[in-house]
């Protein structure tokens, strides 16, 4: 995975796995020549770093200080790799009382799995586990099914047999809290790595960001524009589990992708990155379909 280098952080972002994502939020112009407050750090199991255009020194390590916080309550709520609210759901069957970053970003799952006609489904984390361990594959089939999971604000309830992986989803809605949340401390402009995702503004130069799309094997596809919004790419085979499987598996038949890499843009990450996650699985007409009734998406790349 390339990434963007201090001296360059502002001009170009390349994506080619699935779990990196970038997010540049804008909201007011940067003088040239301005300093920079960088932080590095890990989030969702990747490496994340923040980079300040133009800010005080001192400010930029009190909104540092607030953006590790909130990365650590995210984490607490969807992390698959430690204790979180996700992980208790998913060793128990049911969740009292979930937080409500929970109840939204399921919310808005549901929403693109009607969408997309099931594709995006995040209840095929039994499925994806079955693949990466050899386990029961027809019983892992048979326990899919977002429409089985009871959800309200008292309680979340599994079927039998089912899990949750919100990994196609909650990396995007992290992206547009913590843009936001920059937003919100008056930054000008800010360079956020954490997963495969970009959200832009305007630049301080008024041109638009050029983000380079590269392939599962790293390989440079296209090099696009990027004026405002959020764009999402996803690889299945940037990442392979068990016996080289893409690790973007389908809730049915076919259930391997029909596509190498999908980039999408959209008004907001989270749903940028669940297009961009569930059109890997469906063929073209159907991926129109959803486009159609989801205003401001737009396909990037279709390769």
């Amino acid at each position: 995975m390339a990434t963007a280098s201090a001296e360059d952080a502002g001009r170009v972002a390349t994506m080619n796995r699935r779990r990196f994502l970038s997010i540049a939020a804008a909201a007011l112009a940067t003088p040239r020549g301005a300093q920079a407050a960088v932080w590095e750090g890990r989030a969702f199991g990747a490496a994340v770093s923040m980079r300040l255009e133009g800010a005080d020194p001192a400010r930029a390590s009190l909104t540092f200080d607030r953006l590790v916080t909130e990365i650590e309550r995210m984490e607490q709520v969807f992390s698959l790799h430690r204790d979180s609210a996700l992980t208790r759901l998913n060793r128990d069957g049911r969740l009292a009382g979930p937080p409500p970053a929970l109840l939204e970003v399921l919310a808005l799952a549901r929403q693109v799995h009607d969408l997309t006609g099931g594709a995006f489904d995040p209840t095929v984390q039994p499925l994806w586990q079955a693949l990466a361990t050899g386990g029961d594959q027809q019983a892992a089939r048979a326990a899919i099914g977002l429409c089985r999971v009871q959800i309200d604000a008292r309680e979340i309830r599994l079927a039998p047999g089912q899990a949750l992986t919100l990994n196609g989803i909650a990396q995007g809605w992290a992206a547009d809290h913590i843009a936001a949340l920059l937003r919100s401390e008056g930054y000008g402009h800010a360079l956020i790595d954490m997963g495969e995702i970009a959200i832009t503004g305007p630049r301080a130069d008024r041109t638009p960001w050029r983000v380079t799309i590269a392939g599962p094997e790293g390989q440079a596809l296209r090099e696009f524009a990027l004026r405002g919004g959020a764009m999402a790419t996803s690889s299945p085979r940037g990442t392979l589990i068990g016996a080289g499987q893409p690790h973007i598996v389908g809730p049915r038949a076919p259930l391997r992708p029909r596509w190498q890499t999908v980039s999408v843009t959209a008004p907001h990450a989270a749903l940028a990155d669940a297009l961009s996650t569930a059109f890997c699985l469906m063929d073209r007409a159907s991926i129109t379909r959803t486009l159609a009734v989801c205003p401001g998406a737009e396909i990037v790349l279709l390769a």
